[in-house]
């Protein structure tokens, strides 16, 4: 691969090119009462094979590290009992592609990825699952998780934010290198943390209506291959058109 293709419907698997037709998952995430789902395979193998190597080579070095530690305070300030607070944490690696003088979102510029990101294919392909109008204007960003990296239980809720208060659409292409072991993604069903899904697959999406509680846990490598391990996600937000 020397860049990605213009239009995501070229990196497609079958099952892919269903769900951009309207005939798999139509309307997945219209459900207040699921707001998640988890589909494999919607890539094309060697389309996903070729585009870790090449997202290894030409991105990785630039993308910028994302940690925000558990902070000691919520512990030794708590003065009740059962009284824990905890706030966003995480440790990954991404690319803000809006950024557009970052040098991560100009590489990614130049090897097509915002162009395949920005596709009509792409808006289609998130409306479909949607089952909602979307606006076409969208955030995109890259995310990069290696051994031991995971998002702490949040629920990407923007109340200060007019658009996006009373809800969005993500959608995640998920890239996973076969030196990753397992990483779940764990979310609430009925005010429970109790739903577990693979967010490790190699070649799949997640889909969310948010916002609810969910979240990653550390990527786990196969013995051996810890350096090695990675799952690329390649992110689009959508808002509602009201």
């Amino acid at each position: 691969m020397k860049r990605f293709p213009a239009e995501l419907a070229d990196a497609l698997s079958p099952l892919g090119r269903r769900i951009l037709a309207g005939r798999a998952y139509a309307g997945v995430l219209s459900d207040p009462a699921k707001r998640f789902c988890a589909v494999g395979d919607v890539l094309d193998k060697r389309f996903a094979q070729d585009a870790i190597k090449f997202l290894d080579e030409t991105l990785y070095a630039s993308l910028t590290p994302l940690e925000a530690a558990i902070p000691p305070e919520t512990i030794y300030l708590q003065k009740k009992n059962y009284e824990e607070a905890l706030p966003k944490t995480m440790r990954q690696r991404t690319a803000y592609l809006e950024r557009k003088r970052g040098r991560s979102s100009q590489i990614a510029e130049e090897i097509g990825l915002v162009g395949m990101l920005r596709s009509e294919s792409f808006v289609t392909f998130c409306r479909q699952l949607a089952g909602a109008p979307l606006r076409k204007k969208h955030g995109i960003q890259v995310l990069c998780y290696g051994t031991g990296d995971y998002a702490g239980p949040h629920t990407d809720h923007h109340p200060e934010e007019a658009a996006a208060r009373d809800g969005y659409i993500d959608v995640h292409l998920s890239l996973t290198n076969s030196a990753v072991a397992h990483q779940w993604l764990v979310y609430a069903r009925r005010g429970h943390l109790s739903e577990v899904v693979s967010a490790a697959m190699p070649r799949g999406l997640t889909g969310y209506r948010l916002p609810f509680w969910h979240y990653t846990t550390p990527l786990a490598a196969k013995r051996g291959r810890e350096l090695e391990a990675r799952r690329w996600l390649l992110l689009g937000t959508y808002l509602y058109e009201r």
